[in-house]
């Protein structure tokens, strides 16, 4: 039998069904830590989900099971409780057996077996627009540590960023650079309110004028202005005001692509690899790493778009309504029909996000998770729903929702100043509080709930910070050890019989539900869980280091605790690993 004591203990509770019911010997059984320590190391409710089946008293059958265990030297006591329930006490030597298995696994030990299921996780796919905010922050940190967290589970993870590079924005984009550039060689063109506004455009101007000159600029302010509607006041806020500025903004963008002529690619090009280059350094500072960046463009140039369409249409799933193709999303579900080719024959967002998810599908992954916002909440039925309509499998597509993240100084909303227009920015955010705390602070809440974050608490150094705490503890280990002086791997051999303190037990459970713990937020698509779990961890041991001196005099007892703090720092170590925070030796 196993010497793992989960898997130990199902298999002694396999053999005594098999006896008791040999009828129903193939039932799963479930064995689970039970939340009040009183009630056993582990717990299992096996009687409980045959009783009905088998038509006995679940305690009744219960107290069967525990007569038909068969003996274990890992096990001291098995006991039938509450309704049906069957409690395990573990040995001493069962419960310590987590240090050496730690020790010898090392940055491998909580790693779940490879399961060969391929996964896609997208992530953060803001505009290339303009620079990173606090908002894309916490869509980076939980796609990265979720990624982190399903890799380490076992799954074989692709990370993945769409480049948005195909649409209207990036026209807006290039025509703000083009128009804070004619400003430095002398056209004055009167901004459009509805530019991109920030310090950075400015910035793309000047590098473009730096680089060449007055090449793009060889026109006058009247040429640009032709045929282009005239603006409302500033104060009108009505949706016929809202439009007037759209129809002026895209007469400017229009003038532009025919006074650049041929050039207009090339300063769109500029203004989009200035932008996904920033973003890029951005987040490789924060430590988020794609594996691919996925061009929008290329389903278009690929014809994939055009291919999509034209699939759910032969199957019936778009219609023509004045001069445009909707696609019957509401017998998906959805609240309304939805455009996906407009009458000007120009294809919408929504039909390029189809293609990409076809395109996601025919790579053949298991499972396909989507990082969005909050606030695109409603547009997954309608994914949803085209990929019915493409006759692929829906439940393949996960979405995961992050909500908006709410800066705080001395607990009212933080007004940080920025150069980069009306937010702030993840590098500003970075620069602040550090790269620690902005990812594990970003990760401390479940994704879909409001994050408060509080940029105090994230700069102290105090046991109310979370991520100092635990960093803390790993540094304290490295601080002791480091006074012993001695071979790290000696400790993988020690005799833990010492270690027989009820701290040292509980803080053995705790090392051995590192795996579990692990399995538990891939499988919810929860990073929040291994924070938790870390700031458990590092609480055990800091009320474990405060009650017991570890460099005592007795050999075998310095060695057993010298070897569970090493375990701790390695758990703490792995565990910080995948949420993308750094494991100090000193602090």
């Amino acid at each position: 039998m196993s010497a793992e004591p989960r898997i130990h203990l199902a298999e002694l509770l396999q053999a005594a069904l098999t006896s008791v019911a040999p009828d129903h010997a193939d039932t799963p059984v479930h064995i689970e830590r039970p939340k009040q320590a009183g009630h056993g190391d582990f717990a299992s409710n096996l009687a409980l989900q045959l009783a009905k089946p088998l038509r006995r008293n679940p305690r009744e059958l219960a107290a069967m099971l525990v007569r038909e265990l068969p003996a274990s030297d890992l096990v001291v006591a098995a006991e039938v409780a509450g309704a049906g329930f069957i409690n395990f006490t573990l040995a001493d030597a069962a419960k310590t057996a987590v240090v050496h298995d730690v020790l010898a696994r090392g940055e491998t030990f909580g790693r779940g077996a490879r399961s060969g299921v391929k996964v896609l996780v997208e992530f953060v796919s803001a505009n290339p627009t303009g620079p990173l905010h606090v908002g894309h922050g916490r869509g980076a940190a939980y796609g990265a540590s979720l990624a982190a967290v399903l890799d380490f589970a076992g799954c074989d993870v692709s990370r993945e960023y769409y480049i948005n590079d195909a649409g209207r924005q990036m026209d807006i984009l290039a025509l703000s650079t083009w128009l804070r550039y004619l400003a430095l060689v002398g056209v004055e063109v009167p901004f459009p309110p509805n530019g991109y506004q920030g310090e950075y455009v400015v910035a793309m101007a000047r590098e473009l004028f730096a680089a060449h000159g007055d090449r793009f600029g060889r026109v006058c302010a009247a040429d640009v202005l032709v045929g282009t509607p005239g603006l409302p006041a500033p104060e009108r806020k009505d949706d016929e005001a809202a439009r007037q500025r759209e129809a002026h903004l895209d007469a400017l963008i229009a003038s532009a692509r025919r006074l650049l002529g041929e050039d207009y690619a090339w300063v769109h090009g500029f203004a989009l690899n200035a932008q996904l280059g920033d973003c890029r350094e951005d987040l490789g500072e924060f430590g988020v790493h794609f594996d691919h960046w996925f061009s929008e463009r290329s389903l278009f140039d690929t014809g994939l778009v055009e291919r999509a369409v034209g699939q759910l249409e032969r199957a019936g799933h778009v219609y023509a309504q004045d001069g445009a193709k909707w696609f019957r999303s509401t017998d998906f579900g959805d609240e309304k029909d939805r455009v996906v080719q407009r009458e000007n024959g120009q294809y919408t967002y929504f039909a390029s996000d189809i293609a990409y998810h076809l395109n996601k599908y025919e790579r053949g992954f298991d499972r396909i998770i989507d990082v969005w916002g909050a606030d695109h909440h409603g547009y997954i039925a309608r994914v949803r729903g085209a990929i019915a309509a493409l006759g692929l499998a829906p439940e393949k597509l996960e979405v995961s929702l992050v909500q908006f993240a709410v800066l705080y100084r001395n607990g009212q909303k933080a007004s940080m100043s920025t150069r980069s227009g009306d937010f702030v920015t993840l590098r500003e955010l970075r620069g602040e509080v550090g790269n620690d705390a902005c990812r594990f602070f970003y990760v401390l809440r479940k994704s879909d709930q409001h994050l408060d974050f509080d940029l105090d608490l994230a700069k102290s150094q105090s046991n109310e910070n979370p991520v100092y705490y635990i960093q803390y503890a790993h540094a304290r280990v490295c601080s002791v050890l480091a006074q012993w002086d001695g071979a790290v791997s000696d400790l993988a051999e020690a005799d833990l019989a010492p270690l027989a303190g009820e701290r040292e037990l509980a803080l053995c459970a705790r090392l051995g539900a590192f795996a579990e713990v692990v399995q538990s937020a891939a499988a919810d698509y929860a990073p929040h869980q291994i924070a938790f779990y870390l700031k458990d961890l590092a609480g055990d041991f800091h009320a474990w280091y405060n009650a017991e001196r570890m460099l005592v005099d007795d050999e075998a007892v310095r060695f057993a605790r010298l070897a569970l703090a090493a375990a701790v720092r390695r758990v703490l170590a792995n565990g910080l690993a995948l949420l993308g925070v750094s494991a100090p030796e000193s602090m």
